[in-house]
């Protein structure tokens, strides 16, 4: 009769170290896409903004490394991260840029206000491309060699200390 408990309890028991063991683990916060080193899926995106272009596969293919910039004007590392953008497009860095579920009017509030260092800006309106190249969140920046593959992915918001690992990067793939 005794077992009839004791059974229950050491489940329970079991959960509850499992559970407390889970918890004392660190757990990843990026997960970072399977596209590298794949190429850029198929895309053409509508304008973000009036008197930008959009933007679409074949702006990546020909030319020089580019960086494609997964942003939006609601995210806040977005706004920590503009000066660096702008520093890598004055290094002569071209940059497109894809604005997450944005309106037009709040995307233009935010270039005013922070800068625009996009060649180019995309709508991404139900996020497709995002999750198309393995995108976990915004903002993020990958390297896109000159044949429009994915070469590396930054996850989170550009930093100073950033800056010259994505020259390099950009360098590597040149």
């Amino acid at each position: 009769m005794r077992l009839v408990y004791l059974v229950p309890l050491g489940l329970f028991a079991f959960f509850a170290g499992l559970a407390g063991y889970m918890l004392t683990q660190p757990k990843a916060q990026n997960v970072p896409s399977q596209m590298i080193e794949q190429p850029l899926p198929d895309f053409a995106l509508e304008p973000a903004l009036e008197g930008m272009p959009g933007a679409e596969r074949e702006d990546f293919v020909g030319g020089e490394p580019r960086l494609l910039n997964i942003w939006a004007s609601w995210c806040l590392p977005c706004i920590a991260e503009a000066p660096q953008l702008e520093r890598l497009r004055e290094e002569g860095v071209e940059i497109v840029g894809i604005a997450v579920r944005d309106r037009p009017e709040a995307v233009a509030d935010f270039l005013q206000r922070y800068g625009n260092p996009y060649s180019r800006i995309g709508a991404d309106d139900i996020s497709s491309l995002m999750l198309e190249i393995g995108a976990s969140g915004v903002p993020e920046t990958y390297v896109i060699d000159a044949d429009g593959n994915i070469r590396y992915q930054h996850i989170g918001d550009v930093r100073a200390s950033d800056v010259p690992v994505l020259l390099e990067k950009l360098d590597e793939v040149r």
